[in-house]
């Protein structure tokens, strides 16, 4: 039955309890999916299709409540039968690596659920979320980006990224649009080696990417990496020599693979800890940001320093009591149950895995996911109350973010345009942090204006 619903994809029974698409490849992992609608049709039919450019081949995804489909697209001509079973067989191969298929994901939700009543309340509603096991080099360049930076514009950035430095592998039409829509098709670029990333032209033209002073770091790690492990092919993947030793990190203990990355130029505790637990296997390491501060004092009982209440400055202090708090909690793969719950409070999926049967409050959709997703309820009276002067102040705030949004936008273009680097690295009091999401920024503006 799976085959047929999916002409030219083979398919993994797979629940999607066990992996969730929607929630793994858009929650800050990784930023180079790209996911395309697909018309609606009746019963558990697939609704997206994501696809990844990888050196060789454009991998397809598609995913109903019980299998994971998935196609293969190569460029130049048409694949003999037995050439297309044998690709296949290795993009089945890159996928369970991946994913982490490997790992029992319904057993961890069960271990930390005994040991977590936070994670308890959330296993339902956010099931299926593993931690990615990405190429090391793309996820460190990736994470340089995130330093005062969001989703969406990480998105981009590595994106342009691609497509300036990797020459187009294929073009691909999106899939089974409507007979009226006339997209053109897409060109998909592989993520670029450091050799590439490491001659000294490349900060000007990062800068005029909009990439600010984050060119000076991809550049500098880039050159560091080659000039110290070299660039040379080293094996049948076409990897360099540079690539092979920041794979090789996974055999060191995690202290030791951490000293490493911090050498890098831009590479501090919480982005190094990142590329440790999303692909170097360190499944144990919780990176540690303001956000996640905040949750470990609400949730789980960490004292605050100095009333600060997890929004001040991110010492070594606080970032060792947050991770080791939490890591006693949630056992051996900590690093993937804090990927849950920073999940969960991300306001991009403050609605995520409601049904709709129930009723809709104003919390679940003007307040921020912090409140919504992990804040017990208070009485119906004072909730009503205390909710319609917060959504009436949210309102407002959101308007000014708006506002500001709109200029912090006018003066990009213009940077760009005439080449100012400066206002292109001006960009972090306009853009919400992947370390310091939008609450914690709101929150900031609404004790402003009571003041």
């Amino acid at each position: 039955m799976a085959s047929s619903v999916l002409a030219g994809f083979r398919a993994l029974p797979l629940s999607d309890v066990e992996l969730s698409l929607a929630v793994v490849l858009k929650c800050g992992q990784s930023f180079r999916w790209t996911c395309y609608p697909l018309p609606s049709s009746p019963g558990t039919s697939p609704t997206h299709e994501y696809r990844l450019c990888l050196r060789d081949r454009v991998v397809c995804l598609r995913q109903s409540s019980d299998y994971l489909f998935y196609r293969s697209v190569f460029p130049g001509e048409h694949l003999s039968a037995e050439q297309e079973a044998a690709s296949d067989e290795e993009t089945l191969i890159w996928l369970k690596d991946y994913f982490r298929l490997d790992v029992d994901l319904l057993k961890l939700y069960d271990q930390w659920s005994d040991r977590d009543q936070v994670f308890n309340k959330l296993k339902t509603r956010f099931s299926g979320i593993r931690v990615l096991r990405q190429d090391p080099w793309e996820n460190l360049v990736s994470f340089i980006c995130s330093s005062n930076n969001n989703i969406p514009r990480i998105t981009k950035m590595v994106h342009a990224l691609c497509k300036q430095y990797s020459p187009s592998l294929i073009s691909l039409p999106p899939p089974e649009l409507s007979e009226s829509d006339s997209q053109s098709s897409s060109a998909y670029h592989s993520f670029p080696p450091p050799s590439l990333l490491a001659a000294p032209e490349v900060k000007s033209t990062l800068r005029g990417l909009g990439f600010g002073y984050r060119a000076d770091y991809i550049q500098r790690t880039a050159k560091m990496l080659v000039d110290t492990h070299g660039s040379s092919i080293s094996n049948s993947e076409s990897r360099e020599k540079c690539e092979e030793w920041l794979t090789g990190l996974r055999g060191m203990s995690t202290e030791a693979a951490r000293e490493e990355l911090l050498k890098f130029v831009g590479v501090g505790r919480k982005v190094a800890d990142c590329v440790l637990l999303m692909s170097l296997d360190k499944k144990e390491v919780i990176p540690v940001d303001t956000h996640v501060h905040q949750i470990a004092i609400k949730h789980y009982g960490l004292r605050t320093v100095g009333g600060s209440k997890g929004k001040g400055a991110m010492t070594p202090r606080i970032y060792n009591e947050v991770a080791t708090k939490l890591a006693d909690i949630w056992g051996g793969y900590a690093g993937w149950a804090h990927t849950v719950l920073f999940t969960a409070d991300l306001k991009a999926f403050s609605s995520f895995g409601i049904e709709r049967s129930e009723p809709p409050t104003p919390t679940t959709s003007t307040m921020n996911v912090g409140a919504s997703t992990l804040t017990p309820s208070l009485s119906s009276k004072r909730k009503h109350s205390e909710t319609q002067n917060e959504v009436e102040m949210q309102k407002k705030v959101i308007l000014m973010n708006a506002a500001v949004a709109a200029i912090a936008a006018a003066a990009t273009a213009v940077a760009v345009a005439h080449d100012i680097p400066s206002l292109l690295e001006d960009d972090s009091d306009v853009t919400s942090s992947v370390e310091e999401d939008a609450n914690s920024l709101t929150s900031r503006r609404v004790r402003r204006r009571r003041c």
